[in-house]
């Protein structure tokens, strides 16, 4: 549980600017010195899409769609 919430609060401070999926996952790569190579890219890159899409459920993220990329942040609570 502890490491989950580790990872869950590495991806918020990655996301307090818009960033993609390629930048979060290039920071988590580099937070836990992981070298990157095909396997890794998609076993990390399912686990940390799994992570976004629960933060994006519990309303801690969005996203939205500008120049054809899609951008990650933290949702600012008003």
């Amino acid at each position: 549980r502890n490491k989950i919430n580790e990872i869950i609060n590495k991806i918020l401070n990655c996301c307090k600017n818009e960033v993609t999926f390629e930048e979060i996952l290039k920071n988590i790569f580099n937070e836990y010195k992981l070298t990157m190579n095909a396997n890794q890219y998609v076993l990390i890159g399912s686990t940390i899409r799994s992570y976004l899409s629960y933060l994006y459920d519990n309303s801690k993220m969005m996203y939205e769609f500008r120049d054809n990329k899609m951008l990650w942040r933290i949702k600012f609570e008003k």
